[in-house]
């Protein structure tokens, strides 16, 4: 659930409570201002504590994040999809996961990577090692390790994240 949707969540149970938004924003400790722009979907951030003052007050369970619904992004071809972006020769997840896997990068496939570890959301990265990880039946730990090295091989400027 992402803020968008728990700013929709509120306002429909917001109105169905019959509170209007000063009320509810006094009674969550929140600024009307602050409650406004999470209802309208301008809020860039409201931190995790304050999001679940506001669920509780409205009577609405925070969903528990779990790993069974990141598995249905399926990251190892967003992160493909991700790294194909510039280039005419196409990375397949199943190529993305036996570099992440064995830490060896055909030739053709450098620049993918790079843009890769450079340039994808930290988090698609996550999960296409998380992926590649269970997949191969090989620890996690050891694909951060390849990670590492291999953005140091290819002069990543993200390269210290990875270590």
């Amino acid at each position: 659930m992402n803020l968008t949707e728990i700013g929709t969540a509120v306002r429909a149970r917001r109105e169905e409570l019959g509170l209007s938004q000063g009320q509810l924003a006094h009674l969550s400790g929140l600024s009307r201002q602050t409650l406004v722009g999470l209802e309208n979907g301008s809020l860039n951030d409201l931190g995790v504590n304050r999001a679940g003052q506001v669920l509780a007050v409205l009577g609405l369970d925070v969903p528990v994040p779990t790993t069974e619904s990141r598995r249905k992004k399926h990251g190892l071809r967003m992160a493909a999809r991700n790294a194909n972006v510039s280039y005419a020769r196409e990375l397949k997840p199943d190529v993305l996961a036996r570099m992440l896997v064995s830490g060896e990068v055909p030739a053709p496939y450098a620049p993918h990577l790079t843009h890769l570890l450079d340039e994808a959301p930290l988090s698609m990265v996550v999960m296409a090692v998380e992926e590649a990880a269970a997949e191969a039946h090989v620890p996690p730990r050891k694909v951060w390790r390849n990670v590492a090295r291999l953005a140091r091989t290819l002069s990543a400027h993200r390269r210290a994240m990875w270590s």
